[in-house]
């Protein structure tokens, strides 16, 4: 017999996504009651469910956004009036206003939208944004002192300012006033500006708690406007900016930002600034939609009725179009290049200066893009040779290494808590004696509580708790390390440490076709807090696979359902170190279209993958009867699991003597009469995974 394992006679053993799938229950009865209610269908009823949503009424708050009856922003924001004034009456004046931006799309899409509207409405405006290389976040003395140098007599933060105490007390000290629009975590004390802005202010229930930055700047902007009667011509671009900032800055699409998302997303390729336009056309946006569907009012800041059922607009953008391809380009520019460019980009009129500046973009993402390849693979090395094996007991990675650019190093970051599934604190060395970096969290770690735990390690740090910054005298990186991984292993357990994946039902594939997708259009725009549908389907059959761009995995997987096959086409991004997957496999994926040739078809965006759970179990835990015999194509074999040092495989012998062994996520199988003369063969081959499926039908692993 064959008597070393499969394992020791691959070159390379495969590897699966380290996953946690969290299936949300299903309530069938429940569903279907709500889908008889509100005239949808129980899917959609589920995945509602799913989102918190079990009533009628709260249905139709969240399918129809513009019914909403919106409180007034001068109702919920106690500084919005007084704000208001102080703008109106520099206006009146002509006193020299600052804006003072961030260098994220947040922030650089606040800073074009207040801008515009304020040039439009007659300000005499200018701005600044710190540099993120050698100033970092938010306002500080230096362009305080540089304001007031120039003439300035009213400072308005963007993104920034809730916690620049200093920097706002000195410019009250000069005789300046001071407006902070900020959507950052309340310090336990506040700057002394003229008048606050920031939805963490006002109540946790209101629809306007969720606002980004430039949320915040679309609401003050809108406000002016209207107490000017000057929205005419102000609200559609300062929509379409505030649609960009909003998804970008990844903000819950939920309250007012789902309803001015969505319409903004409906607006944004018919945008009239040339900015707009001209991004969409570099980045090779594909818009769509159905003509015929109706459009939401324009009265920003009141309700309107909307559609019984929301349909995408008149070729409509989706939040993704931004989040991955517009977003992108414009963060990239705060990333590793001048913050400039992107507010040239959507302030001017002229198109040839926009598709300029969108084609620097699109160049300099393209270097932010072989900038994130290269440190990721480095940093990947490091943890494979120095830290993978203390992961279990540490909880937490900390790496840091000399000459990487910190501008991209979070997005790394996010790319490690998604491989490896525990925090991520990266930095890298400013010169000898600093560091700075980035930090990125799981679900059960609170990466703010962890940097104040490490307090008086650091220098300056930040953040909440998904995310965060930090600096640190780099004699005590050792100490900071020690630190964290104190922190990490009182708050997180063993079953922590794996990415986790929610998924919202089960479906096969016969049931994935354009009318599901249509149906799905229902809960869009989908973003944080409203995230994209996640559906599974157990043990497919992948039927073809291969490495597409860089380092993406395409591939066919089919289910056989009533004697009928069914086949669709995936992606899965960035899984090339996965490469092959198993031939058979349960998959946990999204539902995309697909644009090609003018025609359209749904695929499936796969971002999760495991052994089929059943498979999982028996290869785990083999049943008292483990063995047995089956017939397939008229011959009889024998098969059955079986230990071999301390690994489980599966092995079917013939009357011939000859075997097939296999080990579960393996894609390589030994066929032969003993180990020494066997064979290496690819088992995904049809001709082998269909009789090592007939071997697990007998065994009662699958069905």
């Amino acid at each position: 017999m064959l008597d070393r394992p499969v394992s020791e006679l691959s070159k390379q053993p495969r590897r699966l996504p380290n996953q946690r799938w969290q299936i949300y229950p299903q309530k069938p009865e429940f569903a279907k009651n709500l889908a008889v209610e509100t005239s949808l269908s129980p899917i959609i009823s589920q995945l509602l469910i799913n989102r918190g949503i079990e009533t009628p009424k709260q249905a139709q708050a969240f399918l129809e956004p513009e019914s909403l009856v919106l409180p007034s922003p001068l109702e919920e924001f106690s500084d919005l009036a007084i704000s208001v004034e102080l703008l109106q009456n520099a206006i009146a004046s002509q006193t020299k206003i600052a804006i003072c931006g961030d260098y994220d799309a947040d922030g650089m899409t606040s800073t074009a939208l207040l801008l515009r509207s304020l040039r439009t409405l007659g300000a005499q405006i200018d701005y600044a944004i710190p540099s993120r290389m050698h100033e970092g976040y938010g306002i500080n003395k230096r362009i305080v002192e540089e304001f007031h140098s120039e003439g300035v007599g009213l400072i308005l933060t963007v993104d920034n300012g809730i916690s620049a105490f200093e920097p706002v007390a000195r410019a009250r000290e000069l005789g300046l006033a001071v407006i902070i629009t900020d959507h950052h975590d309340i310090p336990q004390k506040l700057p002394p500006a003229n008048a606050i802005l920031n939805p963490k202010l006002i109540a946790e229930s209101s629809p306007y708690r969720g606002v980004a930055g430039v949320g915040v700047a679309y609401i003050l902007a809108v406000s002016l406007a209207q107490q000017l009667g000057e929205t005419k011509s102000l609200v559609k671009p300062m929509l379409a900016l505030f649609t960009l900032g909003t998804i970008a800055d990844l903000a819950p699409l939920t309250g007012v930002n789902r309803r001015w998302v969505k319409r903004g997303l409906q607006h944004l390729p018919k945008s009239n600034l040339p900015g707009v336009q001209a991004l969409i056309q570099v980045a090779g946006v594909q818009t769509r939609g159905d003509e015929r569907a109706q459009r939401a009012g324009e009265k920003l800041l009141s309700p309107v009725p909307g559609p019984q059922f929301p349909i995408p607009g008149p070729k409509s953008l989706k939040p993704e179009d931004i989040g991955f391809r517009l977003g992108p380009r414009i963060n990239a520019i705060g990333r590793i290049g001048n913050p400039q460019t992107v507010i040239e980009l959507l302030t001017t009129d002229d198109m040839g200066v926009a598709l300029e500046r969108a084609m620097q973009c699109e160049q300099i993402n393209a270097s932010r893009q072989l900038m994130c390849e290269q440190i990721e693979q480095e940093a990947i090395a490091y943890v494979e040779a120095e830290l993978v094996t203390s992961l279990q007991k540490d909880r937490v990675l900390v790496v840091v290494q000399p000459n990487w650019h910190h501008g991209v190093i979070g997005i790394v970051a996010s790319r490690l808590v998604e491989r490896y599934g525990v925090p991520v604190f990266i930095g890298t060395y400013e010169d000898e004696e600093h560091i700075r970096g980035s930090a990125r969290s799981i679900p059960e770690f609170h990466v703010f509580e962890a940097l104040e735990y490490c307090h008086d390690l650091l220098g300056k740090f930040g953040g909440h708790k998904a995310a965060g910054g930090f600096s640190l005298p780099a004699e005590n990186l050792q100490v900071l390390r020690s630190r964290l991984i104190e922190f990490a292993n009182q708050c997180l357990e063993p079953q922590h440490l794996k990415p986790l994946l929610k998924i919202d039902a089960e479906i096969n594939l016969n049931h994935i076709n354009q009318q599901l997708y249509q149906q799905l259009n229902a809960l869009h725009p989908c973003g944080m807090d409203n995230p994209d549908p996640v559906f599974w389907t157990s043990n497919v059959q992948v039927v073809e696979q291969k490495i597409v761009g860089k380092g993406h995995i395409k591939l066919t997987v089919a289910q056989t359902i009533d004697n009928q096959q069914y086949k669709i086409k995936a992606i899965a991004w960035r899984w090339g170190d996965y490469f092959h997957l198993p031939s058979r496999v349960d998959i946990a994926y999204k539902l995309r279209e697909n644009y090609f040739n003018g025609n359209t078809s749904i695929e499936l965006e796969l971002i999760g993958v495991r052994l089929p759970i059943r498979l999982q179990q028996f290869f785990v835990s083999p049943p008292i009867q483990s063995s047995t015999t089956f017939e397939y194509n008229q011959q009889q074999y024998t098969c059955g699991f079986y230990k071999n040092g301390i690994e489980t495989e599966l092995r079917i012998k013939n009357s011939e003597g000859k075997v097939l062994a296999m080990q579960p996520g393996h894609t390589i199988g030994l066929l032969g009469t003993n180990r020494q003369n066997a064979k290496k063969v690819d088992i995904s081959q049809p001709q082998y995974d269909n009789i090592i499926q007939a071997a697990l039908l007998a065994l009662s692993v699958i069905s």
